[in-house]
């Protein structure tokens, strides 16, 4: 039975990650691209540093990343020469709303996004467009203080009524916000949340939750008023947790970990608060700020599909001699003994995306698709860029046939798979280049030197076979 007919393959990237251009096109100056690589980089992701400018000490690679403002169409022309039946990009708040509280966009901006997506069209691509990937324009987070401020709502609103009129007819698959659970682990890079010193950080952080979880319930309403054809996800950091044994007190851990990641996910997909949610802010005395539509707006506007990333499931245990910790994707976790890891600790576990896959569906009852998947690593190329990279091809193909199985033999109904990353580009954890996880090359390093230029790696023709055959042939 396999993969439905219009199963929607492809690839992911995000506008601060890989666009560069940072001050071309009329563009203001965001969050994502003042944070620079090296050890500043963590304090600064998750707000206890503050850095709201360039200096002069520090490299930031989202300036320019791998210039894909000027090369989008070449690197278009490769996903489709891949047969990508979807491409997952995100919008750059600031191309559209310089400084984010504008009446009027930008429209060198606007024409930029449109251009984008009728080259994507041109190659039978679909756009998948994540509207905020960790976007927040520096004015708002310098005037206003970012999204603690409920005024953020209105400046979101705005921008998806220009967007969702704007790409009408061009874009019908829509993320609102991308890891929304992120906020809870890097909420400078994840919303603008700068923390000063003695501020409440979880009351803030849970606030500023609230607003982005109303502001996309409206994004949902006005996608689905300007477009009935529009279909409207929410996005998590998703990996199962797993107990580390089978006391009870792990095993209830562990489920206590899983609802705080599915918490925001609860809100976007039921429309309202769950009651263990509830409980925790009440324990930990965090009051939300709420004004009276809003409890309606999330019960009448509930996302159409559940996207998320996978690279790894977790571990906890409550024991504190059990404490050696392996990293992945901004979550530290226990390390699991059973699974080996890539070159950035992140352990590998393809029977975790069918487990969490399960869990998600279970949960939700609403399609899947996943959104972020892949492996990071250091590539070797030869003199003409080719990486004969095996081992990322094994990483997929042991993932798709974990996948594949969650829908053939446990029937999760699944739209779709995008591999994060699909060309090379600044990684959003470390700000390293070297940390490669595309099918294309990209002649560029952690320092910034190279020549950009654009080569295949061997798992370039794999995953063009694996799209084909629509999931069939992962042979290599």
């Amino acid at each position: 039975m396999g993969f439905r007919k219009d199963f929607l393959w492809g690839g992911a990237t995000a506008a601060n990650q890989c666009e560069g251009g940072y001050n071309e096109g009329g563009r203001g100056l965001a969050n994502v691209d003042v944070v620079p690589i090296g050890e500043d980089r963590r304090a600064i992701i998750t707000g206890k540093k503050k850095m709201f400018e360039f200096d002069d000490e520090h490299f930031y690679p989202a300036k320019e990343a791998i210039d894909m403002y000027h090369r989008y169409k070449e690197d278009i022309a490769l996903f489709g020469e891949m047969g990508f039946k979807t491409y997952r990009l995100s919008i750059a708040w600031s191309r559209i709303f310089p400084k984010g509280d504008e009446t009027e966009p930008n429209e060198e901006g606007l024409k930029f996004y449109e251009d984008l997506f009728k080259e994507c069209h041109k190659h039978g691509i679909e756009p998948l467009v994540t509207i905020t990937h960790f976007d927040c324009p520096m004015h708002l987070i310098k005037e206003y203080g970012a999204w603690r401020n409920r005024a953020l709502i209105g400046f979101y609103e705005n921008l998806c009524q220009v967007i969702f009129r704007r790409y009408k007819g061009l874009v019908k698959y829509w993320l609102t916000f991308n890891e929304i659970n992120m906020i809870l682990h890097a909420p400078f890079m994840g919303a603008g949340l700068y923390f000063e010193e003695g501020e409440n950080v979880e009351q803030v952080k849970y606030q500023a939750a609230h607003h982005e979880l109303v502001a996309s319930a409206i994004a949902t309403r006005i996608a689905h008023e300007v477009d009935p054809e529009n279909k409207v996800g929410c996005m998590l950091a998703a990996g199962h947790y797993y107990p580390y044994s089978c006391k009870p007190e792990d095993v209830f851990k562990a489920q206590q970990s899983d609802r705080e990641n599915y918490f925001f996910i609860d809100v976007q997909s039921r429309g309202e608060y769950p009651a263990y949610a509830l409980k925790k802010l009440e324990r930990e005395g965090i009051d939300i700020k709420m004004e009276a539509e809003d409890l309606q707006l999330l019960k009448e506007n509930t996302v159409d599909f559940i996207s998320f990333s996978y690279y790894s499931s977790r571990v906890v245990s409550t024991d504190p001699k059990v404490n050696e910790k392996t990293s992945g994707n901004l979550f530290a976790s226990v390390k699991n003994p059973y699974l080996e890891a890539s070159e950035w600790g992140w352990q590998i576990d393809p029977l975790g995306l069918r487990v969490t896959m399960n869990s998600l569906y279970d949960r939700y009852q609403k399609p899947l698709f996943i959104v972020e998947n892949g492996l990071g690593a250091v590539d070797v190329p030869d003199e003409n860029g080719y990486v004969e990279d095996d081992y990322r091809i094994e990483y997929l193909a042991e993932h798709i046939k974990a996948m594949k199985d969650a829908v053939e033999l446990d029937g999760v109904d699944l739209l779709g798979y995008t591999t994060w990353g699909c060309i090379d580009l600044v990684s959003a954890g470390t700000g390293e280049m070297k940390k490669r996880y595309g099918f294309i090359y990209v002649d560029r390093d952690n320092e910034g030197n190279g020549t950009l230029a654009r080569s295949k790696k061997k798992s370039f023709d794999w995953y063009k076979k694996v799209i084909a055959s629509n999931g069939e042939d992962l042979s290599f």
